[in-house]
C-alpha cells in the first residue's frame, strides 16, 4: 500500500513520495508534507524556470535560486512564471 500524506500544496490527501527528493531538512519536509502530484507539478515548473532563465543547475547561485523557488512553490505563496514565458499550444 502506498504511503499517504496530507499535502500542504494541494490541501488534500495524496500518495506520498517514495524517498526524500532533496537533501537535508528541506528534503525531509518535502517527503513528509508533499504528495507525488504536487512534486510532479514542481518538477514541471522547475523545468520551465531552468529553460526560461537559462539556468545551469551546477552553478551555486542558480541552485540557490531554484531552492528558494521550490520552497515558495511547495510551501509558500507560489513561484512566479517569468514574464517572457509563452505556454505551448499543445
Amino acid at each position: 500500500m502506498a504511503r499517504m500524506v496530507q499535502c500542504v500544496k494541494t490541501g488534500k490527501e495524496g500518495e506520498g513520495l517514495d524517498f526524500p527528493p532533496y537533501p537535508g531538512d528541506l528534503g525531509k519536509r518535502i517527503y513528509e508534507n508533499i504528495s507525488k502530484e504536487a512534486w510532479e507539478s514542481w518538477v514541471g515548473h522547475q523545468t520551465m524556470l531552468i529553460n526560461e532563465y537559462r539556468l545551469t543547475p551546477v552553478d551555486p547561485k542558480n541552485r540557490k535560486f531554484l531552492e528558494e523557488e521550490m520552497e515558495k512553490f511547495l510551501f509558500g505563496e507560489g513561484s512566479d512564471i517569468p514574464k517572457e514565458f509563452v505556454a505551448s499550444k499543445e
